[in-house]
């Protein structure tokens, strides 16, 4: 029987002095649980109902959907348009910023507008080159980076003050992260790059693809010896490979995602290559939620996200808790990262579960 771990605000996992937000996801991740995040891909479309659809598949699975900025340099509808249609609902966002499209003038509003409809977890990102994605001729930012959005990002939170050192009236209460990538060479300057965006305000990061376990396993010793254990919660990148075809493009094509070829020859030898890839990701799951030092995955499921239940359950990474989702307990208040009441679009019954 699995217990839902948080029906409503203050739920099992009060808001606590010292934490930076009232999020769902801070206070799961400071409680100790193995948390679970997943990627939404936004809709290119203006209908918020294709929001709440995708949302749904998520419902009572993952404590926090990530809303993605432009993800490849690509467009769609905006992460912070995605999470105001999420936190009105109910759910509990994580708003991506990337530098390449904003500069500090309104990537500093967007952390106020944020937090104001009632975003409490962002993560910065420097993003993606705008020769990557499909509209290539766009003129790229990039006034910041990830690292000096993180500080600018802490300074609004902490001393009340945009960069110029005009005060705000009112901080932004957010619990900040960043990405990491322990598979990208050289290995020892991912570690000590992490270092550095931990010292500029990350309080947790979520990774890149992993599909190599030992090399994730050297990172986190370097991790530790730089003493990050315990001062940043480090959240696992995973997702299923649909085949071992798609596999192989991926490392060619997408910078820093390293695939070993034991992985492809898995896939390539497997009568159904679509279920195999859950199957390697289910492995995956299972032999990282055991290391010291994880605090949790992060999900990327790219047109796979139906699979994404299947996977959490086979896994038993919840250890049979159930994250609160909008449809869990209609009798119960809208949770705190929600600034409206739910409306009739984003309404779903609770998902059906073995006992």
């Amino acid at each position: 029987m699995r217990l839902a771990d948080d029906r409503g605000p203050g739920h099992a996992l009060p808001i606590l002095t010292g934490h930076a937000s009232s999020g769902r996801l801070e206070r799961v991740l400071r409680a100790g649980s193995f948390a679970i995040t997943a990627e939404l891909e936004p809709p290119d479309s203006a209908d918020p109902e294709e929001v709440y659809r995708r949302a749904r598949v998520f419902d009572g699975w993952v404590d926090a959907l990530n809303a993605t900025d432009g993800s490849g340099a690509n467009c769609h509808m905006s992460s912070l348009a995605v999470c105001a249609l999420l936190t009105r609902a109910g759910y509990s966002p994580v708003m991506q910023i990337s530098c390449r499209d904003r500069n500090r003038i309104a990537i500093q509003g967007d952390i106020l507008g944020g937090a104001a409809m009632g975003v409490c977890t962002m993560l910065c990102l420097t993003g993606d080159g705008v020769q990557a994605g499909d509209h290539p001729q766009a003129k790229p930012v990039f006034d910041l980076d990830c690292m000096s959005l993180l500080q600018i990002g802490r300074g609004m939170r902490d001393e009340h003050r945009f960069q110029s050192g005009r005060k705000l009236s009112a901080a932004p209460r957010v619990f900040f992260g960043a990405a990491a990538n322990p598979f990208g060479l050289p290995f020892e300057w991912h570690a000590e790059r992490l270092a550095r965006k931990v010292a500029a305000g990350a309080q947790f990061v979520q990774t890149q693809y992993c599909y190599d376990v030992p090399r994730l396993r050297e990172f986190l010793a370097r991790v530790e010896g730089l003493g990050l254990l315990g001062k940043v919660f480090i959240l696992v990148g995973l997702g299923p490979l649909r085949s071992a075809r798609a596999g192989e493009w991926l490392r060619r094509n997408v910078p820093g995602i390293h695939i070993p070829d034991a992985v492809l020859e898995r896939l390539a030898g497997a009568r159904d290559q679509a279920a195999e890839g859950r199957k390697v990701c289910i492995d995956i799951i299972q032999e990282v939620r055991e290391i010291q030092g994880v605090s949790g995955i992060h999900l990327m499921a790219y047109r796979q996200e139906d699979a994404v239940p299947e996977i959490i359950e086979r896994s038993g990474a919840l250890g049979g808790r159930v994250p609160w989702h909008p449809g869990l307990d209609r009798g119960a208040p809208t949770h705190e990262d929600s600034a409206d009441p739910a409306p009739a679009a984003a309404s779903s019954a609770a998902p059906s579960r073995p006992s």
